[in-house]
């Protein structure tokens, strides 16, 4: 055969398999619901995963096609909920908005060190190996884990210690996923209050290791009344289920350590 020949059998072969892939794809193809590029449009892109799904348009289709509630963003608030509500007439209801806390205030002015780390720039890492290179155990490692998990850029690294910025943080609780000790929580933004410590030993133990640990003195239960603040053993705590601290500003003076500090979370992050 002749290489025009083989050229002529060649194209002929492809138009056939050209036009029985079309016709399958036609045939077989799933018309999506256009609804569901509208739910995209109304999501804020954050693509954080706060929502339980792989992004922003993996929940919009999810929503569109009732698998998933119209409330579940985080990122996107109140001003979310009302259009996915809209757009598929499934009611809902935003939650509370809420901010990143990192549970400890044990920079290193504050925080003994027991040695220097030069492993892996990973806090997972260093908690496994050898615990990191501060003495309290329960205190942040300060690598950086959680900044790099953070898709807003809210987290940052101040003298060994990770701290949040209210005003990027959008909620979506990607840093207390990747956390190995569990010291970042997400917090109601009403509240203004927190301890800033995660040590559950008794005062003496803690003092050995930090200046600013809880060291278990009640004095702020006291003067808070005991409405939102409860002693658990030997650490304080904000009940962060019942109604803000009334009083932020006095009772957090009463704390000898300064691990009680006043926080105010009141402005909402970003929302693209």
């Amino acid at each position: 055969m002749s290489i025009l020949g083989t050229a002529v059998v060649i194209g002929l072969i492809g138009l056939v398999c050209g036009v029985l892939l079309a016709y399958i794809a036609g045939r077989f193809s799933v018309k999506e619901d256009p609804r569901v590029e509208e739910a995209i449009a109304v999501l804020p892109g954050a693509n954080c995963g706060g929502c339980g799904f792989a992004g922003c348009a993996s929940y919009a289709k999810a929503v569109i096609t009732g698998d998933a509630p119209v409330d579940r963003c985080s990122a996107g608030g109140a001003a979310v909920v009302d259009k996915l509500s809209k757009l598929t007439g499934r009611s809902g209801s935003a939650s509370e908005p809420k901010a990143a806390v990192v549970m400890c205030g044990g920079d290193n002015n504050a925080a003994k060190q027991k040695s220097v780390y030069n492993g892996i720039t990973d806090c997972g890492a260093a908690n496994i190996v050898s615990g990191g290179p501060k003495a309290c155990i329960y205190g942040c490692l300060g690598l950086g884990t959680c900044a790099r998990a953070c898709p807003k850029n809210a987290i940052r690294l101040e003298g060994g210690i990770a701290s949040v910025d209210p005003a990027l943080c959008i909620g979506c609780g990607q840093c207390v996923s990747v956390c190995p000790r569990g010291l970042i929580r997400l917090v109601p933004r009403s509240h203004r209050i927190h301890v800033l410590c995660s040590s559950p030993e008794k005062g003496a133990a803690v003092r050995k290791v930090c200046s600013k640990g809880c060291i278990g003195c009640g004095l702020c239960v006291k003067a808070e009344g005991g409405v939102s603040m409860t002693m658990s053993g030997a650490i304080a705590r904000i009940e962060y289920d019942k109604a803000p601290v009334a009083n932020p500003e006095a009772v957090a003076g009463k704390c000898p350590s300064k691990c009680l500090v006043n926080l105010d979370l009141s402005d909402r992050g970003e929302r693209a």
